[in-house]
């Protein structure tokens, strides 16, 4: 089905991009995208005035971070699709048909894949490494591999937005999208783009900081998704303080040595612990139970057909280059 522009809004988050956006928006008005949406996060350089002059709509968020510059921009969208492209002319308007053409299909929300083989070159070795360890720890936690979790090139449906519960303030924004996508059992679509080097504007992403924060995320995401491993780390970890704890208990003792308070804290932390683990393995189960209902109630519904596409929209997207 053709991508109908007309039904299209473009949210562009910027943050002193005044070298990059203008052009993005007059290629992708030149795309017959009309709708465009800069929500700003207070610029010192002249990005609004710019994205102003090629006709967009500029609005200044009231908080700070890329999330809440998201949320707050989500609500004033009334357009039933939503393309969102982040504004360092990093990503090329020339993909965005392709971005669309799923939802229009009947997927729920599309990533733009940047870390394949043509972009290698885009990225320095630690970033590209640094991207596909969070892409795999995403899978261990959410039990869903999205290929570029950190995508700043999205569509989503108005409904597919609507769904998601988004509290994320700062860069863990995009990871939070993904975790809401995959609770929601939405339809995914992953469609290869292109990417380039940033030109001449500094990156806003610190490495180690913002990999330790997302890091942190999707970890704590992971408590809705899949409790089993959130709580068995937990848990895991209890029982191996308690394992350490009671080693040196036991190595004093055959040095004829007693350590009674220490001995009731190994028992109590490997307790815990092991309590912790199978609270996990319940809420695992009483999840999986849940699922299950849904999915029942949406086949009693009439939904088998909505079901039976999100693994058609995967199948027909994820691979297509």
């Amino acid at each position: 089905m053709s991508v109908q522009k007309d039904q299209v809004t473009v949210l562009i988050p910027t943050l002193n991009e005044g070298l990059t956006v203008g052009s993005l928006i007059r290629e992708l008005g030149e795309q017959g995208y009309r709708d465009i949406l800069v929500i700003d996060g207070g610029s010192s350089d002249n990005t609004r005035s710019v994205a102003e002059h090629e006709g967009a709509r500029v609005v200044v968020q009231s908080g700070k971070g890329k999330g809440n510059a998201l949320i707050q921009a989500f609500d004033l969208i009334e357009k039933p699709y939503i393309l969102m492209v982040d504004g360092d002319g990093t990503y090329l308007p020339e993909d965005a048909d392709r971005m669309l053409e799923p939802l229009f299909s009947g997927c729920d929300h599309v990533i733009g894949d940047r870390l394949t083989d043509q972009n290698r070159e885009a990225f320095s070795r630690l970033n590209f490494f640094g991207n596909q360890v969070l892409n795999r720890l995403f899978k261990l936690a959410h039990a869903r591999y999205l290929n570029d979790i950190l995508s700043g090139y999205r569509a989503f449906s108005g409904e597919a937005v609507r769904q998601m519960q988004l509290h994320e303030g700062g860069f863990g924004i995009e990871t939070e999208i993904s975790a809401e996508a995959v609770r929601m059992n939405q339809k995914i679509a992953i469609v290869p783009v292109r990417y380039r080097k940033r030109p001449g504007t500094p990156t806003k992403l610190n490495p180690f900081h913002d990999g330790l924060k997302i890091t942190s995320t999707i970890y704590r995401l992971a408590k809705m998704n899949n409790p089993l491993f959130y709580f068995g780390i937990i848990g895991i970890v209890i029982m191996i303080a308690g394992f350490v704890t009671g080693a040196y208990v036991l190595y004093e003792w055959f040095q004829h040595i007693d350590h009674l308070p220490l001995t009731i804290l190994t028992v109590l932390l490997i307790v815990v612990g092991f309590q912790v683990f199978m609270f996990g393995v319940i809420s695992d189960m009483l999840l999986a139970y849940h699922r299950e209902v849904i999915r029942e109630i949406q086949l009693t519904a009439g939904g088998h057909s909505r079901n039976h596409g999100s693994e058609n929209c995967s199948s027909n997207h994820e691979n297509k280059f």
